[in-house]
Protein backbone atom coordinates (compact mmCIF):
# COMPACT_ATOMS: atom_id res chain seq x y z
CA UNK A 1 0.00 0.00 0.00
CA UNK A 2 1.40 3.12 -1.07
CA UNK A 3 0.46 6.87 0.09
CA UNK A 4 -0.54 9.49 -1.96
CA UNK A 5 2.86 11.18 -2.07
CA UNK A 6 4.10 7.98 -2.75
CA UNK A 7 2.21 7.97 -5.85
CA UNK A 8 2.07 11.39 -7.29
CA UNK A 9 5.79 11.40 -6.66
CA UNK A 10 6.12 8.22 -9.10
CA UNK A 11 3.88 9.66 -11.53
CA UNK A 12 5.64 12.71 -11.60
CA UNK A 13 8.76 11.94 -12.39
CA UNK A 14 7.38 9.18 -15.02
CA UNK A 15 6.04 12.13 -16.78
CA UNK A 16 9.31 13.86 -16.07
CA UNK A 17 11.81 10.92 -17.53
CA UNK A 18 9.27 10.84 -20.95
CA UNK A 19 7.28 8.41 -19.71
CA UNK A 20 9.87 5.58 -19.19
CA UNK A 21 8.71 2.78 -17.30
CA UNK A 22 12.56 1.24 -16.31
CA UNK A 23 14.54 4.22 -15.93
CA UNK A 24 10.98 5.57 -12.76
CA UNK A 25 11.35 1.78 -11.60
CA UNK A 26 15.06 2.01 -11.31
CA UNK A 27 15.64 5.25 -9.42
CA UNK A 28 12.49 5.00 -7.28
CA UNK A 29 12.75 1.21 -6.22
CA UNK A 30 8.64 1.01 -6.81
CA UNK A 31 6.26 -0.01 -7.93
CA UNK A 32 5.83 -2.53 -10.51
CA UNK A 33 4.98 -1.57 -14.43
CA UNK A 34 1.75 -2.26 -14.15
CA UNK A 35 1.08 -0.28 -10.89
CA UNK A 36 2.74 2.98 -12.48
CA UNK A 37 1.08 2.89 -15.79
CA UNK A 38 -2.46 2.84 -13.73
CA UNK A 39 -1.77 5.31 -11.49
CA UNK A 40 -0.59 7.42 -14.88
CA UNK A 41 -4.04 6.89 -16.58
CA UNK A 42 -5.68 7.75 -13.20
CA UNK A 43 -3.64 11.04 -13.47
CA UNK A 44 -4.66 11.59 -16.89
CA UNK A 45 -7.88 11.21 -16.30
CA UNK A 46 -8.62 13.13 -12.80
CA UNK A 47 -5.62 15.66 -13.09
CA UNK A 48 -5.00 13.86 -9.44
CA UNK A 49 -4.51 10.94 -7.52
CA UNK A 50 -7.27 10.10 -5.10
CA UNK A 51 -6.14 9.89 -1.40
CA UNK A 52 -6.76 6.76 -0.24
CA UNK A 53 -7.66 3.29 -2.06
CA UNK A 54 -11.37 2.80 -2.62
CA UNK A 55 -12.75 0.04 -0.78
CA UNK A 56 -14.07 -3.60 -1.94
CA UNK A 57 -17.53 -3.67 -2.80
CA UNK A 58 -19.71 -5.97 -0.61
CA UNK A 59 -19.78 -9.86 -1.45
CA UNK A 60 -23.64 -10.46 -0.53
CA UNK A 61 -25.72 -7.78 -0.17
CA UNK A 62 -27.79 -6.76 2.90
CA UNK A 63 -31.14 -8.52 1.64
CA UNK A 64 -29.36 -11.93 1.34
CA UNK A 65 -27.56 -11.20 4.96
CA UNK A 66 -31.35 -10.59 6.35
CA UNK A 67 -32.48 -14.07 4.45
CA UNK A 68 -29.84 -15.95 5.88
CA UNK A 69 -30.08 -14.64 9.22
CA UNK A 70 -34.05 -15.39 9.10
CA UNK A 71 -32.91 -19.02 8.10
CA UNK A 72 -30.96 -19.43 10.98
CA UNK A 73 -33.05 -18.01 13.40
CA UNK A 74 -36.17 -20.37 12.05
CA UNK A 75 -34.50 -23.69 11.62
CA UNK A 76 -33.21 -24.12 15.31
CA UNK A 77 -30.23 -22.01 15.20
CA UNK A 78 -28.31 -24.68 12.40
CA UNK A 79 -25.31 -23.43 10.72
CA UNK A 80 -25.10 -26.15 8.79
CA UNK A 81 -28.65 -26.42 7.44
CA UNK A 82 -28.67 -22.54 6.47
CA UNK A 83 -25.57 -22.97 4.60
CA UNK A 84 -26.84 -26.19 2.68
CA UNK A 85 -30.12 -24.48 1.95
CA UNK A 86 -28.47 -21.31 1.13
CA UNK A 87 -25.73 -21.72 -0.48
CA UNK A 88 -24.45 -19.43 0.79
CA UNK A 89 -22.21 -17.71 2.40
CA UNK A 90 -19.24 -19.31 4.13
CA UNK A 91 -19.39 -20.57 7.75
CA UNK A 92 -17.26 -18.11 9.40
CA UNK A 93 -18.72 -15.24 7.66
CA UNK A 94 -22.03 -16.48 8.59
CA UNK A 95 -20.67 -16.74 12.11
CA UNK A 96 -20.06 -12.85 11.96
CA UNK A 97 -23.38 -12.23 10.52
CA UNK A 98 -24.48 -14.04 13.60
CA UNK A 99 -22.43 -12.14 16.15
CA UNK A 100 -23.31 -9.07 14.68
CA UNK A 101 -27.19 -9.09 14.76
CA UNK A 102 -27.18 -11.18 17.82
CA UNK A 103 -24.59 -10.05 20.37
CA UNK A 104 -25.66 -12.44 23.45
CA UNK A 105 -24.37 -15.20 21.22
CA UNK A 106 -21.27 -14.61 21.99
CA UNK A 107 -21.95 -14.17 25.76
CA UNK A 108 -20.31 -17.81 27.43
CA UNK A 109 -23.10 -19.87 29.18
CA UNK A 110 -22.79 -20.21 33.10
CA UNK A 111 -24.35 -23.19 34.02
CA UNK A 112 -26.76 -25.01 32.22
CA UNK A 113 -28.83 -23.30 28.70
CA UNK A 114 -32.22 -24.14 28.69
CA UNK A 115 -32.60 -26.03 24.91
CA UNK A 116 -35.77 -25.74 22.59
CA UNK A 117 -38.43 -28.70 23.98
CA UNK A 118 -40.07 -30.52 21.24
CA UNK A 119 -43.25 -32.19 21.89
CA UNK A 120 -43.34 -35.83 21.78
CA UNK A 121 -45.64 -36.79 18.85
CA UNK A 122 -43.25 -34.67 17.10
CA UNK A 123 -40.36 -36.65 18.02
CA UNK A 124 -42.56 -39.72 17.08
CA UNK A 125 -43.60 -38.73 13.95
CA UNK A 126 -40.47 -37.57 12.52
CA UNK A 127 -38.74 -41.05 13.57
CA UNK A 128 -41.18 -42.70 11.52
CA UNK A 129 -41.32 -40.80 8.33
CA UNK A 130 -37.25 -41.30 8.50
CA UNK A 131 -37.63 -45.05 9.13
CA UNK A 132 -40.19 -45.44 6.46
CA UNK A 133 -38.11 -43.24 3.95
CA UNK A 134 -40.71 -42.05 1.71
CA UNK A 135 -38.04 -38.94 0.81
CA UNK A 136 -34.55 -38.45 2.39
CA UNK A 137 -33.81 -37.82 5.88
CA UNK A 138 -33.12 -33.64 4.14
CA UNK A 139 -36.08 -33.48 3.06
CA UNK A 140 -37.87 -34.87 6.42
CA UNK A 141 -36.01 -32.37 8.71
CA UNK A 142 -36.78 -28.94 6.66
CA UNK A 143 -40.62 -30.08 7.03
CA UNK A 144 -40.30 -30.49 10.01
CA UNK A 145 -38.12 -27.68 10.95
CA UNK A 146 -35.29 -29.17 12.33
CA UNK A 147 -31.76 -29.55 11.30
CA UNK A 148 -30.85 -33.52 9.91
CA UNK A 149 -28.79 -34.50 13.12
CA UNK A 150 -31.62 -33.45 15.69
CA UNK A 151 -34.09 -35.92 13.54
CA UNK A 152 -30.94 -38.79 14.07
CA UNK A 153 -30.99 -37.60 17.96
CA UNK A 154 -34.40 -38.60 17.98
CA UNK A 155 -34.35 -41.65 16.53
CA UNK A 156 -31.18 -42.97 19.03
CA UNK A 157 -33.38 -41.43 21.98
CA UNK A 158 -36.74 -43.62 21.22
CA UNK A 159 -34.99 -46.58 19.35
CA UNK A 160 -31.72 -46.47 20.10
CA UNK A 161 -28.34 -46.67 17.97
CA UNK A 162 -28.43 -50.09 16.94
CA UNK A 163 -31.80 -50.00 15.19
CA UNK A 164 -31.40 -49.16 11.08
CA UNK A 165 -32.26 -45.37 10.44
CA UNK A 166 -34.32 -47.47 7.11
CA UNK A 167 -37.13 -50.02 7.68
CA UNK A 168 -36.97 -50.60 3.85
CA UNK A 169 -36.41 -54.45 2.95
CA UNK A 170 -33.21 -54.85 1.28
CA UNK A 171 -31.67 -57.71 -0.24
CA UNK A 172 -28.81 -58.59 1.15
CA UNK A 173 -28.28 -61.33 -0.97
CA UNK A 174 -24.42 -61.63 -3.06
CA UNK A 175 -25.43 -61.45 -6.86
CA UNK A 176 -24.46 -63.99 -8.92
CA UNK A 177 -21.92 -64.11 -11.50
CA UNK A 178 -23.99 -64.26 -14.52
CA UNK A 179 -26.27 -61.13 -13.44
CA UNK A 180 -22.83 -59.36 -12.64
CA UNK A 181 -21.22 -59.72 -16.04
CA UNK A 182 -24.68 -58.50 -17.50
CA UNK A 183 -25.03 -55.48 -15.24
CA UNK A 184 -20.67 -54.73 -16.41
CA UNK A 185 -22.12 -55.34 -20.08
CA UNK A 186 -25.08 -52.95 -19.28
CA UNK A 187 -22.81 -50.05 -17.53
CA UNK A 188 -20.27 -50.44 -20.63
CA UNK A 189 -22.75 -50.51 -23.35
CA UNK A 190 -24.38 -47.13 -21.48
CA UNK A 191 -20.74 -45.53 -21.23
CA UNK A 192 -20.15 -46.15 -25.17
CA UNK A 193 -23.84 -44.55 -25.81
CA UNK A 194 -23.16 -41.54 -24.00
CA UNK A 195 -19.37 -41.09 -25.76
CA UNK A 196 -21.20 -41.57 -29.19
CA UNK A 197 -24.07 -39.23 -28.27
CA UNK A 198 -21.35 -36.82 -27.13
CA UNK A 199 -19.08 -36.99 -29.99
CA UNK A 200 -22.34 -36.42 -32.42
CA UNK A 201 -23.15 -33.52 -30.81
CA UNK A 202 -19.82 -31.83 -31.01
CA UNK A 203 -19.93 -33.04 -35.17
CA UNK A 204 -22.96 -30.98 -35.60
CA UNK A 205 -21.70 -28.12 -33.19
CA UNK A 206 -19.09 -28.11 -35.29
CA UNK A 207 -20.91 -27.83 -38.68
CA UNK A 208 -23.20 -25.19 -37.38
CA UNK A 209 -21.14 -23.08 -35.55
CA UNK A 210 -17.76 -23.51 -37.41
CA UNK A 211 -19.02 -24.39 -40.72
CA UNK A 212 -17.07 -27.47 -40.83
CA UNK A 213 -17.86 -30.60 -42.19
CA UNK A 214 -19.27 -33.40 -40.99
CA UNK A 215 -16.36 -35.63 -41.11
CA UNK A 216 -13.85 -33.25 -39.34
CA UNK A 217 -11.22 -34.57 -36.55
CA UNK A 218 -12.44 -32.74 -33.44
CA UNK A 219 -8.66 -33.17 -32.28
CA UNK A 220 -7.28 -30.60 -35.17
CA UNK A 221 -9.24 -27.87 -34.16
CA UNK A 222 -8.16 -25.30 -32.59
CA UNK A 223 -8.24 -24.52 -28.80
CA UNK A 224 -10.65 -21.48 -29.75
CA UNK A 225 -12.72 -23.50 -31.75
CA UNK A 226 -12.82 -26.30 -29.22
CA UNK A 227 -13.73 -23.42 -26.60
CA UNK A 228 -16.76 -22.20 -28.54
CA UNK A 229 -17.96 -26.36 -29.10
CA UNK A 230 -17.54 -26.62 -25.13
CA UNK A 231 -19.19 -23.53 -24.44
CA UNK A 232 -22.86 -24.36 -26.68
CA UNK A 233 -22.57 -28.01 -25.33
CA UNK A 234 -21.95 -27.06 -21.06
CA UNK A 235 -25.32 -27.14 -20.35
CA UNK A 236 -25.89 -30.51 -22.13
CA UNK A 237 -22.73 -32.70 -20.68
CA UNK A 238 -20.18 -31.79 -17.71
CA UNK A 239 -17.23 -29.79 -18.12
CA UNK A 240 -14.25 -32.41 -17.72
CA UNK A 241 -16.28 -34.91 -19.97
CA UNK A 242 -16.26 -32.37 -22.60
CA UNK A 243 -12.58 -31.17 -22.16
CA UNK A 244 -11.13 -34.78 -22.07
CA UNK A 245 -13.34 -35.81 -25.33
CA UNK A 246 -11.35 -32.51 -27.14
CA UNK A 247 -8.25 -33.02 -25.85
CA UNK A 248 -8.00 -29.72 -24.03
CA UNK A 249 -6.91 -28.32 -21.04
CA UNK A 250 -8.78 -26.83 -18.37
CA UNK A 251 -5.99 -23.79 -17.89
CA UNK A 252 -6.51 -23.70 -22.20
CA UNK A 253 -10.57 -23.47 -22.21
CA UNK A 254 -10.59 -21.03 -19.08
CA UNK A 255 -7.96 -19.11 -20.70
CA UNK A 256 -9.71 -18.78 -24.34
CA UNK A 257 -13.46 -18.04 -23.14
CA UNK A 258 -11.45 -15.32 -21.20
CA UNK A 259 -10.41 -13.88 -24.32
CA UNK A 260 -13.71 -14.46 -26.66
CA UNK A 261 -15.26 -11.90 -23.84
CA UNK A 262 -13.25 -9.57 -24.12
CA UNK A 263 -13.87 -6.65 -26.90
CA UNK A 264 -11.78 -6.87 -30.22
CA UNK A 265 -8.97 -4.36 -30.19
CA UNK A 266 -8.31 -4.56 -34.05
CA UNK A 267 -12.48 -4.06 -34.79
CA UNK A 268 -11.57 -0.43 -36.45
CA UNK A 269 -8.66 -1.95 -37.90
CA UNK A 270 -10.86 -4.57 -39.34
CA UNK A 271 -13.34 -2.56 -40.63
CA UNK A 272 -10.77 -0.23 -42.14
CA UNK A 273 -8.80 -2.80 -44.27
CA UNK A 274 -12.28 -4.62 -45.53
CA UNK A 275 -13.13 -0.77 -47.10
CA UNK A 276 -9.41 -0.74 -48.59
CA UNK A 277 -9.68 -3.96 -50.23
CA UNK A 278 -13.21 -3.73 -51.67
CA UNK A 279 -12.40 -0.54 -53.27
CA UNK A 280 -9.15 -1.31 -54.68
CA UNK A 281 -11.12 -4.27 -56.74
CA UNK A 282 -9.85 -7.11 -53.72
CA UNK A 283 -6.16 -6.67 -55.17
CA UNK A 284 -4.17 -5.26 -52.31
CA UNK A 285 -1.91 -7.29 -50.50
CA UNK A 286 -0.89 -6.84 -46.58
CA UNK A 287 2.34 -4.58 -47.81
CA UNK A 288 -0.15 -2.29 -50.19
CA UNK A 289 -3.00 -2.72 -46.83
CA UNK A 290 -0.19 -1.75 -44.54
CA UNK A 291 1.06 1.29 -46.20
CA UNK A 292 -3.10 2.49 -46.97
CA UNK A 293 -3.57 2.10 -42.99
CA UNK A 294 -0.51 4.18 -41.78
CA UNK A 295 -1.75 7.28 -44.56
CA UNK A 296 -4.95 6.31 -42.27
CA UNK A 297 -2.98 6.80 -39.12
CA UNK A 298 -4.02 3.18 -37.90
CA UNK A 299 -0.42 1.76 -37.29
CA UNK A 300 -0.44 -1.70 -37.07
CA UNK A 301 2.62 -4.64 -37.85
CA UNK A 302 2.63 -6.60 -40.90
CA UNK A 303 2.33 -10.02 -39.22
CA UNK A 304 -1.31 -8.73 -37.63
CA UNK A 305 -2.41 -7.33 -41.26
CA UNK A 306 -1.25 -11.03 -42.70
CA UNK A 307 -3.62 -12.29 -39.46
CA UNK A 308 -6.65 -9.84 -40.00
CA UNK A 309 -6.54 -10.58 -43.76
CA UNK A 310 -6.75 -14.20 -43.25
CA UNK A 311 -9.49 -13.95 -40.63
CA UNK A 312 -11.56 -11.98 -42.70
CA UNK A 313 -10.58 -13.93 -45.25
CA UNK A 314 -9.22 -10.94 -47.59
CA UNK A 315 -7.53 -13.40 -50.29
CA UNK A 316 -6.46 -11.58 -53.89
CA UNK A 317 -7.47 -13.72 -56.78
CA UNK A 318 -4.65 -15.53 -58.53
CA UNK A 319 -4.80 -16.68 -62.10
CA UNK A 320 -4.46 -19.99 -62.11
CA UNK A 321 -1.51 -21.12 -65.17
CA UNK A 322 -2.05 -23.59 -67.32
CA UNK A 323 0.29 -26.76 -65.83
CA UNK A 324 1.89 -28.44 -68.94
CA UNK A 325 0.65 -31.90 -69.32
CA UNK A 326 2.56 -34.83 -71.89
CA UNK A 327 -0.83 -36.34 -72.65
CA UNK A 328 -0.57 -36.23 -76.53
CA UNK A 329 -4.37 -37.77 -77.19
CA UNK A 330 -5.70 -41.06 -78.07
CA UNK A 331 -3.72 -42.72 -80.44
CA UNK A 332 -4.73 -45.15 -83.21
CA UNK A 333 -3.12 -48.87 -83.18
CA UNK A 334 0.07 -49.06 -85.16
CA UNK A 335 0.13 -50.06 -88.69
CA UNK A 336 2.14 -53.37 -89.18
CA UNK A 337 5.55 -52.81 -90.55
CA UNK A 338 5.71 -53.97 -93.65
CA UNK A 339 9.08 -52.07 -94.24
CA UNK A 340 10.77 -53.00 -91.44
CA UNK A 341 13.74 -50.68 -92.12
CA UNK A 342 14.46 -52.11 -95.83
CA UNK A 343 14.56 -49.15 -97.26
CA UNK A 344 15.97 -49.96 -101.00
CA UNK A 345 13.07 -50.24 -103.77
CA UNK A 346 13.78 -52.54 -107.37
CA UNK A 347 11.17 -49.76 -109.12
CA UNK A 348 9.75 -46.77 -109.47
CA UNK A 349 6.83 -46.09 -107.14
CA UNK A 350 7.45 -49.67 -104.78
CA UNK A 351 8.35 -47.96 -101.63
CA UNK A 352 7.35 -43.79 -100.76
CA UNK A 353 8.86 -42.32 -97.19
CA UNK A 354 7.24 -39.15 -96.11
CA UNK A 355 8.03 -36.93 -92.75
CA UNK A 356 6.90 -33.54 -91.76
CA UNK A 357 9.72 -31.19 -91.14
CA UNK A 358 9.27 -27.80 -89.69
CA UNK A 359 10.88 -24.28 -90.84
CA UNK A 360 10.88 -20.51 -88.51
CA UNK A 361 10.35 -17.65 -90.83
CA UNK A 362 9.89 -14.42 -89.74
CA UNK A 363 6.09 -14.36 -90.72
CA UNK A 364 5.97 -17.36 -87.86
CA UNK A 365 6.34 -21.46 -87.86
CA UNK A 366 5.67 -23.46 -91.55
CA UNK A 367 5.25 -27.41 -91.89
CA UNK A 368 6.27 -29.05 -94.57
CA UNK A 369 5.19 -32.41 -95.86
CA UNK A 370 7.43 -34.11 -99.02
CA UNK A 371 6.82 -37.92 -100.33
CA UNK A 372 9.82 -39.34 -101.49
CA UNK A 373 10.42 -42.02 -103.73
CA UNK A 374 13.13 -44.76 -102.48
CA UNK A 375 13.87 -46.01 -105.88
CA UNK A 376 16.07 -42.91 -106.71
CA UNK A 377 15.12 -40.38 -103.97
CA UNK A 378 13.26 -38.37 -105.72
CA UNK A 379 10.34 -35.75 -104.72
CA UNK A 380 7.10 -37.36 -105.88
CA UNK A 381 4.90 -34.49 -104.15
CA UNK A 382 5.08 -32.19 -100.95
CA UNK A 383 2.33 -29.88 -98.98
CA UNK A 384 3.53 -26.54 -96.99
CA UNK A 385 0.98 -25.76 -94.27
CA UNK A 386 0.61 -23.81 -90.90
CA UNK A 387 -0.14 -26.46 -89.17
CA UNK A 388 1.19 -30.23 -89.09
CA UNK A 389 -2.11 -32.02 -88.86
CA UNK A 390 -4.11 -34.48 -91.25
CA UNK A 391 -5.44 -32.42 -93.86
CA UNK A 392 -1.66 -31.12 -94.21
CA UNK A 393 -0.51 -35.02 -95.34
CA UNK A 394 -3.86 -36.12 -96.65
CA UNK A 395 -3.51 -33.17 -99.48
CA UNK A 396 0.11 -34.35 -99.58
CA UNK A 397 -1.07 -37.84 -100.47
CA UNK A 398 -3.74 -36.78 -102.97
CA UNK A 399 -0.96 -34.70 -104.59
CA UNK A 400 1.32 -38.19 -104.87
CA UNK A 401 -1.56 -40.50 -106.38
CA UNK A 402 -2.26 -37.72 -109.12
CA UNK A 403 1.07 -37.49 -109.92
CA UNK A 404 1.75 -41.32 -110.50
CA UNK A 405 -1.11 -41.65 -112.43
CA UNK A 406 -0.81 -39.39 -114.82
CA UNK A 407 2.98 -40.56 -115.32
CA UNK A 408 1.56 -43.67 -115.34
CA UNK A 409 -1.09 -42.57 -118.30
CA UNK A 410 1.51 -41.06 -120.70
CA UNK A 411 4.90 -42.84 -120.34
CA UNK A 412 4.44 -46.23 -118.32
CA UNK A 413 1.37 -47.89 -119.70
CA UNK A 414 2.62 -51.09 -119.16
CA UNK A 415 3.98 -50.46 -115.65
CA UNK A 416 0.02 -49.80 -114.52
CA UNK A 417 -0.07 -53.89 -113.76
CA UNK A 418 2.71 -54.01 -110.94
CA UNK A 419 2.59 -50.23 -109.26
CA UNK A 420 -1.34 -50.53 -108.34
CA UNK A 421 -0.93 -52.75 -105.75
CA UNK A 422 1.30 -51.06 -103.29
CA UNK A 423 -0.30 -47.69 -103.99
CA UNK A 424 -3.67 -49.53 -102.29
CA UNK A 425 -2.77 -50.65 -100.16
CA UNK A 426 -1.07 -47.07 -99.17
CA UNK A 427 -4.52 -45.73 -99.54
CA UNK A 428 -6.46 -48.33 -97.55
CA UNK A 429 -3.61 -47.96 -94.67
CA UNK A 430 -4.29 -44.16 -94.13
CA UNK A 431 -7.72 -43.39 -95.14
CA UNK A 432 -8.24 -39.92 -93.85
CA UNK A 433 -6.94 -40.26 -90.38
CA UNK A 434 -8.05 -38.19 -87.86
CA UNK A 435 -6.34 -35.02 -86.83
CA UNK A 436 -5.80 -36.24 -83.56
CA UNK A 437 -3.62 -38.66 -85.00
CA UNK A 438 -0.27 -37.21 -86.03
CA UNK A 439 1.67 -40.84 -86.76
CA UNK A 440 1.48 -40.04 -90.25
CA UNK A 441 5.05 -41.26 -91.46
CA UNK A 442 5.09 -44.37 -89.72
CA UNK A 443 1.51 -44.78 -91.62
CA UNK A 444 2.83 -44.07 -95.09
CA UNK A 445 5.83 -46.18 -94.38
CA UNK A 446 3.80 -49.20 -94.94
Amino acid sequence: MYSYEDRIQAVELYIKLGKRVRPTIRQLGYPTKNALKGWYREYEQRRDLPLGYAGRSPKYSQTQKEVALEHYLNHDRCIAATLRALGYPGRGTLTAWIREALPESRKAAVGSVARRRYPETLKQAGVMELCTRQEGAQAVAERLGVCRPTLYNWKNQLLGREAPASMKRHNHSPPTPERAELQRQLESLQRDIRQLQLERDLLKKANELLKKGLGVDLHLLTNREKTLLIDALKELYALPELLAKLDLARSSYFYHRARVMVADKYLDARRAMADIFENNHRCYGYRRLQASLTRQHVTISEKVVQRLMKQESLVVAKPKRRRYASYLGEISPAPENIINRDFQAAAPNEKWLTDITQFQIPAGKVYLSPIIDCFDGMVVSWAIGTSPDAELVNTMLDAAIETVAETTDRACGPLRSWWPLPLARLAIKNERREPHSLDVSQSLLT
